[in-house]
């Protein structure tokens, strides 16, 4: 942190020390004092309304004007020192439309997954197949992992629902290579340095395949990934599943990522099955097949896909 006044020094470290006793992910509080560091250098943290002004007014580093929803971030940053430090004021307010999301193609994670260490291919995949954030991954605790059922359990951050996965086979067999290895209590590295480790990779698989565009693939776009995949592996596509999957609270947000996920039909292949019995109808289900249509009373038609 800059030499700036000592009180305004000391508002920013009150908040910081106020976010890390909420539990705020060490990420969120990284950014919160980058943005109040900045704001510092243009504005008195103790006057609201200065601040205000400097973040109506504020522009990039090339002279364009900050766009709404970077205004926004300065906004939540200020409103956190604000509640940190008894401050009054009224937040202004920026409209701004999300960006669509980014869904790497699987050909592109799976080039970048396979140029890691073993370590990391272990980190990517699980990041891949469950959609956590780095910052859950690390969060995880030996207590969490069932290797006798393939099961991991999440605490949420960042808003999410904490939750459970059930790993595939292959995903599961590498888990257990890798706590045999790594056997702290937290197992996995913090989000920073598996941000930084996917940085490198894509770079260096980018150069190789001379595609630029790999570059473009930030880590989180891992959690997009992991939601089209599992979206498209549906035999319905449910909403309220991905929801779930996510650990959304709210559907409007899974319906956000919905928008950007290609729905992919090419390879739908499926098992039929007919039932003449509630027995049998429960088997059905038991063995993941899914009604399609019921006959009458006593017949129906179940699939699952191939």
């Amino acid at each position: 942190m800059l030499d700036y006044d000592p009180k305004q020094t000391e508002l920013i470290v009150n908040t910081l020390l106020a976010l890390k006793n909420n539990g705020k992910a060490e990420n969120t509080v990284k950014s919160v004092d980058k943005n109040l560091t900045r704001l510092a250098r243009h504005a008195d943290l103790k006057n609201p309304e200065d601040v205000k002004t400097y973040i109506a007014n504020a522009k990039k580093e090339n002279g364009e004007p900050l766009s709404n929803s970077s205004k926004s971030k300065l906004v939540f940053c200020y409103d956190c020192l604000a509640k940190a430090n008894g401050l009054t004021w009224t937040a202004p307010t920026y409209k701004w439309e999300p960006k669509t999301p980014i869904i790497p193609s699987k050909e592109n994670v799976t080039k970048i997954i396979s140029a890691s260490t073993r370590r990391y291919a272990t980190i990517f995949t699980i990041l891949a197949e469950t959609g956590l954030e780095g910052e859950e991954l690390h969060g995880i605790t030996r207590q969490d992992i069932d290797t006798e059922r393939d099961i991991i359990s999440v605490r949420g951050h960042k808003g999410h629902d904490s939750g459970t996965y059930k790993l595939k086979a292959a995903t599961a067999e590498m888990l257990r290579a890798y706590l045999a290895t790594h056997t702290e209590e937290y197992p996995f590295p913090k989000s920073h340095n598996i941000s930084h480790t996917w940085l490198r990779a894509k770079i260096r698989i980018a150069e190789q395949y001379k595609q630029p565009e790999i570059k473009q693939i930030q880590l989180r776009n891992l959690r997009n990934y992991s939601g089209a995949t599992f979206y498209n592996s549906l035999p319905i596509r449910d909403p309220m599943a991905l929801m779930r999957h996510f650990r959304h609270k709210k559907l409007s947000t899974t319906q956000h990522y919905i928008q950007a996920i290609v729905l992919d039909f090419s390879d739908d292949q499926w098992i039929s099955l007919v039932t003449h019995s509630l027995e049998e109808e429960q088997q059905a289900i038991e063995k993941g097949y899914q009604l399609v249509r019921a006959i009458n009373e006593t017949t129906a038609i179940y699939r699952k896909r191939k």
